[in-house]
């Protein structure tokens, strides 16, 4: 069963967010963290390993790297109880880390959020009611997501951050890309325009978003606009690839050139 995104619009007891910057608030008000700190890095680090919790050597290794294990330990310890002291009052005095089975976790059933598991959350959701036939289902969904999305994943550095990061921001970018579509078989034009314009402005070189700016122009009259921005198309794709634009956008381009009215 797909579970329903909240839609209460009430802070979280403690929210997490990894996307745009590392924030950490409590029931809505900024925690003060030291940046880049042992206690930033721990909440981080449990927060994108929310779904199975993350190992105490791997832990220390990432947080303590050139520290005995023993003493490590105790660090973590120490790092774990200084957080408890800092964030329990707004979890009913539970803890906000809890250790089960050797794996430590973020303590989501006492109430802490993550922004990157409430992005995914709406996301899947918004698949599901387009899947049943809910288009307006859907594109509330999708809209969720994309206001939860503030930003690429700024949190970690090595191969699973990098690769969490492009995943996240593909997925932004075809939710985009489908209210863009959403909004264009409506008719209202404008708003296709505009989400896809915010595609090309995350990544420009998505012919996908060009084709439906194209689009979009022309059933607002701007034709003209709609030429230049598939100049703008090919000369993007030849500075950055060396490319020359997919066949559908040349036959967009000619059919706006030549038949506007069946565009």
């Amino acid at each position: 069963m797909i579970p329903v995104p909240s839609t209460t619009g009430d802070p979280a007891r403690l929210q997490v967010c990894l996307l745009g910057a590392f924030r950490l608030l409590k029931v809505g008000a900024p925690v003060s963290l030291k940046p880049g700190g042992k206690g930033e890095q721990l909440i981080g680090q449990l927060a994108l390993g929310l779904r199975d919790g993350v190992s105490r050597d791997a832990l220390l290794g990432t947080l303590w790297p050139d520290i005995d294990g023993s003493l490590a330990g105790q660090s973590l310890n120490t790092l774990v109880h200084t957080l408890k002291r800092l964030l329990d009052d707004a979890l009913d005095g539970h803890p906000p880390v809890v250790l089960t089975a050797g794996r430590y976790a973020l303590n989501v059933a006492a109430g802490i959020r993550v922004d990157v598991a409430e992005f995914d959350a709406a996301a899947r959701f918004g698949d599901h009611r387009s899947r049943v036939g809910d288009l307006e289902g859907a594109v509330d969904a999708y809209r969720r997501a994309t206001a939860l999305y503030q930003g690429d994943l700024a949190f970690g550095s090595d191969v699973g951050a990098l690769l969490e990061r492009e995943r996240l921001r593909s997925r932004f970018l075809g939710i985009l890309a489908h209210l863009a579509d959403a909004a264009f078989s409506s008719g209202d034009y404008q708003r296709a325009l505009d989400r896809g314009l915010e595609v090309l402005a995350h990544d420009p070189c998505r012919e996908d978003a060009h084709r439906m700016v194209m689009r979009c122009l022309v059933r607002l009259g701007s034709r003209s606009q709609a030429l230049r921005q598939y100049r703008t198309c090919r000369n993007i794709l030849q500075l950055e690839f060396d490319a020359i634009p997919e066949p559908a956008t040349d036959a967009l381009y000619e059919q706006v050139r030549t038949a506007p009215m069946l565009v």
